[in-house]
């Protein structure tokens, strides 16, 4: 019998695994299983190097289902991304997205098809890390400042944390509107607005906050 698992990736505080669960099931799947790594960075280490990721290899058979809440809980680095939603398609695994609702799949034979498939799992994989390489140069950047602990410098403390902002930019990327954004991710349409229109400055504010 084929079985829906969630994976979910909880790096920081602020995301945390009972959430990630509750918005699978609000978007309408039904899991049977879910594998969580805690405290561990997409960036540094692949999926098969995380104590519980790696157990997914195993577990994952033929007509399965892998939900994540988006391709960065995979990883933050395009290469491991993609060559790890590439073999779970081989091997007959779908994977799906919370956000969005995507689907991949090795399903269509049809060459048009799979081009555009695989320009979608490009893109988002690329995403991930860009969007993992503009944080970590925020946060150095913003360092400094957070050290002050001037609040008046700082500013007023953003509504969003740092995996938000990830999927707004994601999001974004892949065309969503704003209203869209707001709805997924509990932010005001405003906020997703002004992220829009400068996402450096979302960055360094959370880096001023040190968030």
């Amino acid at each position: 019998m084929s079985k829906t698992i969630l994976y979910a990736r909880v790096s920081t505080t602020d995301q945390t695994l009972d959430h990630q669960r509750a918005q699978a099931e609000a978007a309408g799947f039904v899991i049977d299983e879910v594998v969580a790594d805690h405290g561990v960075s997409g960036v540094s280490t692949t999926l098969q190097e995380r104590p519980e990721g790696k157990r997914l290899y195993d577990k994952l058979r033929h007509d399965d289902t892998l939900v994540v809440r988006w391709v960065d809980r995979l990883g933050r680095n395009y290469q491991d991304v993609t060559d790890t939603i590439r073999h779970f398609m081989r091997q007959g695994v779908v994977v799906k997205t919370v956000i969005n609702g995507l689907t991949f799949d090795g399903a269509t034979r049809d060459p048009m098809q799979e081009a555009v498939r695989d320009a979608l799992i490009a893109f988002m994989a690329a995403t991930a890390q860009a969007q993992a390489e503009a944080t970590k140069e925020a946060q150095k950047a913003g360092i400094a400042a957070a050290k002050q602990d001037d609040t008046k410098y700082r500013g007023k403390k953003p509504s969003y944390d740092r995996e938000t902002l990830g999927v707004v930019v994601d999001m974004l990327g892949s065309g969503a509107g704003a209203s869209e954004i707001a709805k997924a991710t509990g932010l005001t349409r405003q906020t997703v607005l002004r992220i829009r229109k400068d996402p450096a400055s979302a960055e360094e504010a959370l880096a001023r906050w040190a968030l």
